[in-house]
């Protein structure tokens, strides 16, 4: 059996993760569960407003195929597909999928085809006459650090990472938030303080808001060491755009080694950035945060 889910999939937070363990439950073992999604996203293809993504198109790949799904096809999103009215649309996907599916899964607020005319009444009517079945799944709600019920949606997920509230942020996600990069040059001042950085370059995806974060770096070769992440434009010295640094603790890698990937997950927000008098209690205030980080991820390292 072939059974079909299809969103943009911003993060794969647990709500998509829901719709995926629905789809296993639904074809079994030996049933084929493939993830659809687009690239593109559609608004920006029609000129609209778009939010950075949370995660890169690779990493949304991958984090589908952790969560559960046998495939993830990526549909090239122009203004054809978008134009495509919802029978049509099916049309299409039967003909990229080369089988016609037997189940979709979806949420209750799906929408496809041309102005996002089909809903999931229009998808069970569409199956009635095609042959497949649809399981709808109600939304996903999620209690927050202070109680407060929040859907999980890949907005609310982008809303409080902006506001730097990256353990709420976990709540939704089903973890922490990662912030996956390609070490490129910076101003390589912390090294001049002993406090060398990576700079990570997340190739469009959503920076989180400005603050000293207590991570976890996964280096290349799969170890995950202790690690302060600073979000900002550096207020002490001169600013500078919004930048992404990582500082590995106990590690002695060379940074100046640009082109590598580091993936740093964000467990919790230790401060906000702050213009500091002199250098001095800048280092001070380094010293306590590196502690704190030690502190904070202390169960999450390679014993």
């Amino acid at each position: 059996m072939l059974g079909l889910t299809l969103g943009n999939f911003d993060g794969v937070h647990l709500g998509h993760r829901r719709l995926l363990d629905a789809g296993r439950s639904v074809l079994g073992d030996t049933g084929r569960l493939v993830a659809v999604t687009f690239d593109p996203s559609p608004a920006m293809v029609l000129g609209q407003p778009v939010d950075a993504p949370l995660v890169t198109l690779d990493r949304r790949r991958d984090l589908l195929r952790k969560a559960g799904a046998d495939e993830v096809l990526v549909l090239p999103t122009d203004r054809q597909l978008l134009s495509l009215e919802p029978e049509a649309f099916l049309d299409h996907l039967e003909e990229v999928l080369g089988t016609p599916p037997d189940w979709f899964i979806e949420g209750p607020d799906f929408r496809f085809g041309r102005r996002r005319s089909g809903t999931v009444e229009t998808l069970r009517s569409l199956g009635g006459r095609r042959g497949f079945d649809v399981r709808v799944e109600d939304e996903l709600s999620i209690p927050l650090g202070d109680g407060q019920l929040m859907p999980a949606r890949s907005s609310a997920v982008r809303r409080l990472l902006e506001l730097g509230r990256v353990e709420d942020a976990a709540r939704l996600l089903g973890g922490p938030h990662v912030l996956q990069g390609r070490v490129v040059q910076g101003d390589q001042r912390g090294r001049t303080i002993g406090i060398p950085t990576a700079n990570l370059d997340l190739e469009g995806a959503l920076l989180p808001g400005d603050g000293v974060f207590a991570g976890v770096a996964v280096l290349p070769d799969g170890s995950r060491k202790a690690a302060a992440v600073s979000i900002g434009t550096k207020p002490t010295f001169e600013e500078t755009p919004r930048v992404a640094e990582v500082h590995v603790l106990d590690w002695d890698g060379r940074l100046d080694d640009y082109g590598w990937t580091c993936d740093a997950e964000l467990h919790r927000r230790l401060r906000g950035q702050y213009r500091y008098d002199d250098l001095s209690s800048l280092q001070k205030q380094i010293d306590l945060d590196l502690a704190a980080v030690r502190a904070a991820v202390e169960g999450e390292l390679d014993v």
